[in-house]
């Protein structure tokens, strides 16, 4: 399927999959329904698959997995989680900050280390993860079982840049996400927000001259074949989270809790492992495909131009926040400093 077409049968939930997912209710409640952001075989869809194999290989449910665009866009699959359509839904912080305000943390630039060991083990360890974020999804009827990170970000324009000088006058897209907007507007851009299924025509049309997502997702969603400068700037990794409506969860019996705690975490080890070296083959692949492609890497005197402008953002998430982001800020720090001194 070519990315255009992809992006043409990207729609709101249809009346026929409303119905089909009402039927699986009432029909079977052994049939546990979960949706993600992401296209087939990209990194939440294997999560997913991973997470069903778990389940179905150790008990006698059954999980129906629903890709990107076949129940709507990333608000739409939230929004049937909480009202108990869908059991599971894997969402980034990016869409959940306007739910929980600081879920937006992880768009702080440079708060998160750039080399996948660190990352992996910052959200292995980390306190604000493991312990505070759960707490905090838990009050909006949500049951944190994973986060995990999918990638580096990295932004792709109509022509190369090196400098926050060089985003003047760009129009980036973001999330709608409002401390997405403010970095990108600490990087000297327009921020944008626009729904990802409007991404690649915007790009094409021109409307936005820029985006940002990992690179298997640029590969994935063919947004070099419109977009083609990539530029890697270390601002920050692209992380996502895997929960479950908590009614539902805290309706079953211990023995299922721990089933979905454990394959969560087998589908989890499973992910960390597809995701090494993920990056490499993504761009691999982008630069098979296309002449028109470059690739600029900003070495660390162009990195600091972008970093300090990062404090205005941080500024930002607490006057968001308050006093709850503030602390989980702290916590954040406290916990990078750990693992980055092991």
């Amino acid at each position: 399927m070519s990315s255009l077409s992809k992006f043409k049968k990207l729609a709101g939930i249809s009346a026929l999959a409303f119905a089909a997912m009402t039927a699986a209710n009432s029909i079977s409640a052994a049939e546990w329904r979960y949706a993600h952001e992401e296209y087939e075989d990209d990194v939440q869809d294997v999560f997913a698959y991973k997470f069903k194999e778990y389940v179905e290989d150790n008990s006698d449910h059954t999980v129906k997995v629903f890709r990107f665009g076949e129940l709507g866009e990333s608000d739409d699959i939230m929004e049937q989680t909480q009202a108990g359509i869908l059991n599971f839904v894997n969402q980034s912080p990016g869409f959940t900050g306007s739910l929980i305000p600081e879920a937006q943390i992880f768009f702080i630039p440079y708060l998160l280390p750039t080399d996948m060991e660190t990352v992996i083990e910052f959200f292995d360890k980390s306190k604000a993860i493991n312990e505070d974020f759960p707490e905090l999804y838990a009050e909006n009827g949500l049951e944190l079982l994973k986060m995990y990170p999918e990638g580096e970000m990295v932004v792709t324009l109509d022509e190369k840049a090196t400098s926050p000088e060089d985003l003047n006058n760009k129009k980036i897209r973001v999330m709608t996400n409002p401390l997405l907007s403010e970095t990108y507007d600490a990087f000297g851009a327009t921020p944008t927000p626009l729904p990802w299924g409007e991404v690649y025509g915007a790009l094409q049309t021109n409307m936005i001259q820029g985006q940002e997502n990992p690179i298997f997702w640029i590969e994935s969603g063919g947004l070099y074949e419109v977009s083609p400068n990539l530029i890697f700037t270390g601002h920050g990794w692209f992380t996502t989270a895997m929960m479950a409506n908590k009614d539902f969860f805290d309706g079953l019996s211990d023995e299922e809790q721990e089933l979905i705690r454990e394959a969560s975490d087998f589908a989890y080890d499973e992910i960390l492992e597809h995701i090494d070296g993920l990056a490499d083959e993504a761009l691999a692949k982008i630069e098979e495909a296309s002449d028109e492609v470059t690739v600029t890497r900003l070495n660390e005197e162009q990195i600091q131009a972008f970093r300090e402008r990062a404090p205005q953002v941080e500024e930002a998430f607490i006057d968001m926040t308050g006093e709850s982001g503030k602390e989980l800020l702290e916590q954040f720090k406290k916990d990078l400093e750990m693992v980055e001194s092991d």
